[in-house]
């Protein structure tokens, strides 16, 4: 059975371990790297399926590591969790806009760490699976361009509201929950609740104009993008 691979870049011991053993106890297999030098070094040498990564590393910063991965052709994919303490926050917002795909802070659950490896994990999957352009009416998405067109206007959306409008339309006629929704969710928001996932939906209806009716809401469930008629 294929296990996931996942690198851990962390010079604290006690950390590592925890982290190393919730990752065998949750079915990865997990490598383990003390500095930035070495850590990148993997990264290049086994190509792991995710990297957790420390900000604050010997050798080479987190940030660093992560700069160079995503300006790398064959790394640039693999997706990256940094791991902070809260006082390195505005260090985490830079490591976002290189490419990282979470932040955990310190400290942190191990068990709350890898439910947030399976999303991004499976955020990839779908990711990969997704098709490129999505059409709907006279609206385009192009996916890789996080980019809305309605015939050859363009509508400027935030990551997240693309995101989870990408999410609904994927799911034409299906019931979505705001849990759901949240897994959309860019970083910028890390501190979102389920009920806020309103006040996105609420910018795209506004962004989208009173026309839009795809979107409709399902009262105390969540929302559902309309099938085509």
């Amino acid at each position: 059975m294929y296990k996931p691979t996942i690198l851990l870049i962390e010079d604290e011991e006690d950390i590592a371990s925890l982290i190393k053993l919730q990752g065998e106890m949750s079915g990865y297999k997990v490598h383990v790297e003390v500095d930035g030098l070495n850590g990148l070094l993997a990264v290049k040498r086994e190509k792991p399926d995710l990297v957790i990564l420390d900000l604050m590393l010997p050798g080479q910063s987190g940030l660093d590591v992560c700069r160079k991965m995503k300006n790398d052709d064959e790394l640039k994919n693999i997706s990256v969790i940094m791991i902070s303490a809260k006082s390195e926050e505005i260090d985490v917002v830079l490591g976002l806009e290189l490419g990282a795909d979470d932040y955990v802070t310190k400290p942190f659950s191990p068990k709350v760490l890898f439910s947030r490896v399976r999303a991004v994990l499976r955020r990839a999957q779908e990711q990969e699976k997704a098709p490129k352009q999505i059409a709907f009416g006279n609206y385009t998405m192009e996916v890789e361009r996080y980019l809305l067109k309605r015939g050859d206007e363009s509508i400027s959306l935030t990551l997240s509201e693309f995101g989870i409008l990408k999410r609904l339309v994927l799911n034409r006629g299906k019931v979505l929950t705001r849990n759901q929704l949240l897994d959309d969710v860019q970083n910028d928001d890390a501190f979102i609740v389920d009920r806020n996932i309103d006040v996105h939906i609420a910018a795209l209806r506004k962004k989208l104009g009173p026309n839009f009716k795809w979107i409709e809401t399902v009262r105390g469930v969540g929302y559902r993008f309309k099938e085509e008629d």
